[in-house]
Formats: C-alpha cells, structure tokens, sequence
C-alpha cells in the first residue's frame, strides 16, 4: 500500500508513476476527498470539545442546584450533530482506504516504460541457461506425475 502521506504530498507525481503501469489515479478526487475528511474530522473534534464542556457545566449547575433543562436541550441537539458528524467522517475515511488498498505499487525510476516484456532491458546476465537433454515440464505436472499434488482433491476440500 502506498503511503497515505505521500498521496497527500505527492498526488501529481504518483499519478503520473502509476500511468506507466496502465493505472489511472484520479488525484483531484483523492484530493477533494481528503478536504472532506479534514473538515470533517475538525467539525467533529470541535463538536466533541463542546459536549464535553457542556457535560463539566450540567455537573456544575447540578452541585450548585440551578436548573439543567435548557442546558440538557442544547446537549441532546450537540449529540445529534456529533453522532452525524462522526458518521460522515467514517464514510469519508472508508471511501479513502477503498481508493488506497486499490492501487498498485509504485515502479522505481529504473523501470523502463512499456506495454510488454518486450519493452523491458536486460541489465545484467550470468551464467547460460541450461541445455536439458529432454523436454522440460511444468512443476504441476511433475508433482501429479510423483503423487505429490493432488489438485482434484483440493479443490473439493476449497
């Protein structure tokens, strides 16, 4: 997964790495999203703040014996909006770990730009390949052929 800070940062420069894999990263939404969540994420912090220093002066009010009822209103109506607040706010962060979880690593500058293995460049080569005497064969057919795999059985038990 890409680091979401370097989305934040760099959303330019990771859209453009990860067109050279055939991905399209739609940066202005990712980016308009995380505007959402900022806002979001203050307006609910703020909402909490005031409950909470709503609760401190019910408390006081109650141990002084004043009346609490309209300061009981106006908490209910804070909870409300700090209960949708907190609700948006969770959408928003689970739309952003959606985009997040979907992309694709990032290729290194040294990787060349291409469609195909074709498009690749042999950097360095050791030793040659083997000259087998006979032809060679795929791992799965060898291991069926010694007993060793059996994949009708595992795929029933899948």
């Amino acid at each position: 997964m890409i680091d979401p800070k370097l989305l934040r940062q760099s959303a330019a420069e990771v859209a453009a790495n990860l067109v050279r894999r055939g991905f399209e990263f739609d940066a202005d939404a990712y980016l308009a999203l995380e505007e959402r969540r900022k806002a979001l994420q203050v307006e609910t912090e703020q909402l909490q703040s005031e409950r909470n220093a709503s609760a401190k002066s019910i408390g006081k009010a109650k141990a002084q014996g004043d009346d609490i009822q309209p300061l009981l209103a106006a908490v209910k109506d804070l909870g409300e909006r700090l209960e949708a607040s907190e609700n948006a706010l969770q959408e928003i962060q689970v739309q952003l770990r959606d985009i997040e979880l979907g992309l694709p690593n990032l290729l290194s500058d040294e990787v060349p730009t291409g469609n195909s293995e074709d498009d690749n460049t042999e950097v360095r080569k050791w030793g040659e390949p083997p000259q087998l005497g006979f032809e060679a064969r795929d791992h799965i057919e060898l291991g069926e052929g010694l007993g060793q795999l059996d994949f009708e059985s595992a795929s029933k038990i899948s």
